[in-house]
């Protein structure tokens, strides 16, 4: 994988030279490619809880980060929270907002394509008769998500929509968002 150099090609603050790099010892190497992410959650009391994120597998063997990233999540009072923190799925369009303009600027980079600045919102709809069990036709998630993106590059408006296809096409939390993917859990006793 990648490492630090000490001259760089940078592209949208992307070190190409490293990606280009990471991508040879993918083909190389396929078995680095495979990485499981993790975190532990602590439920903290009515909505509110924790997250905290570190270790991960990948390339090859286990990764520590330098620091633990705390995630809080909590509900609005609205909603029975104490509105300390965005809620579970304000996380989920962060997800996919973050990994959907990573995508769309790595890949820009990849191709040697400047981009100046990226704003987007996401929005989507929630029916709580699902979660609320009252409807068992109502989804218990989002029905709809939509995204609006603009992008500042130097590129006419037909590159530029090619730009922005670069986030879906390649954003790992879109395809897990639009083709779903297996979940499987157990319980114990703490």
């Amino acid at each position: 994988m990648a490492t630090t150099q000490e001259s760089c090609t940078l592209v949208n603050g992307v070190n190409v030279d490293g990606l280009k790099a990471t991508i040879e010892a993918v083909k190389t190497n396929p078995e680095i490619a495979k990485f499981r992410f993790n975190i532990r959650n602590k439920w903290k009391g009515a909505g509110q809880n924790s997250s905290t994120v570190n270790e991960f597998f990948g390339a090859g063997q286990q990764q520590s980060r330098p620091q633990t990233f705390v995630l809080e999540a909590d509900e609005p009072a609205i909603l029975l929270g104490k509105d300390s923190a965005a809620n579970p799925v304000e996380y989920l369009l962060h997800a996919l907002a973050a990994c959907m303009t990573s995508s769309m600027v790595y890949h820009a980079a990849a191709r040697g394509i400047q981009i100046d600045a990226v704003e987007s919102s996401f929005e989507g709809d929630i029916d709580v008769h699902g979660f609320l069990d009252l409807n068992r036709n109502v989804r218990k998630g989002y029905q709809g998500i939509r995204v609006n993106f603009k992008i500042k590059a130097d590129v006419p408006d037909a590159q530029l929509q090619t730009i922005a296809q670069l986030g879906p096409r390649f954003s790992p939390v879109f395809d897990t968002v639009s083709n779903g993917v297996p979940v499987s859990f157990t319980a114990e006793r703490l």
